[in-house]
């Protein structure tokens, strides 16, 4: 005798297959954010006006250093003031429209996309002093750069080694394709 109950396993393992899949998109997104990292502008001497014009101490800095999109940059200072300005501005020293303007002492600024950040300072003859800087911003997984000077200034967020997160996205993957083509 035929059975009248229709069976519902296809959409048990579909909805099981559903549930991975939004656990893999899941961790793939915290494994993105685990590459973030935050570095302190000028290292141990943070944000402040060279004591002669140098107008390349923090270019010098930000050259040995490897930005990538959603790291964060730490201004620490003291009466002064991080502005994020548009290239022109930048050249002038000055900016009466910041893309970006804090004064509070530590400023936190985001990387959120590729492509050159401007920042000066905005005390009057700071930046002619050389109280300036431009970040080049690469897209995650650009090739690394090689720092001439290793800078212990900074500091992973939930570092993990590139090889660790590969293995994992792999194991993911490979546990995914084995439930979609068995269940």
């Amino acid at each position: 005798m035929p059975s009248r109950f229709i069976t519902i396993t296809p959409l048990k393992n579909l909805s099981s297959s559903l549930a991975l899949i939004l656990l893999i998109s899941a961790a793939m997104q915290y494994l993105h954010t685990v590459e973030c990292v935050q570095l302190d502008v000028g290292g141990p001497y943070g944000w402040a006006a060279p004591p002669a014009k140098n107008d390349q101490i923090f270019n010098d800095w930000a050259s040995k250093n490897r930005f990538q999109v959603n790291d964060t940059l730490r201004f620490t200072y003291k009466k002064d003031s991080v502005m994020a300005v548009t290239e022109e501005e930048y050249e002038k020293c000055r900016s009466s429209h910041p893309v970006f303007f804090s004064n509070n002492g530590e400023t936190v600024f985001k990387l959120d996309h590729p492509g050159l950040f401007y920042f000066i300072s905005g005390v009057a003859g700071h930046c002619q002093r050389g109280l300036k800087m431009i970040v080049k911003v690469l897209e995650h997984g650009s090739p690394p750069q090689v720092a001439a000077d290793p800078s212990p200034t900074s500091t992973a967020v939930f570092a993990a080694p590139a090889s660790i997160t590969k293995t994992v996205l792999m194991i993911l993957s490979s546990s995914l394709s084995g439930l979609i083509f068995v269940g």
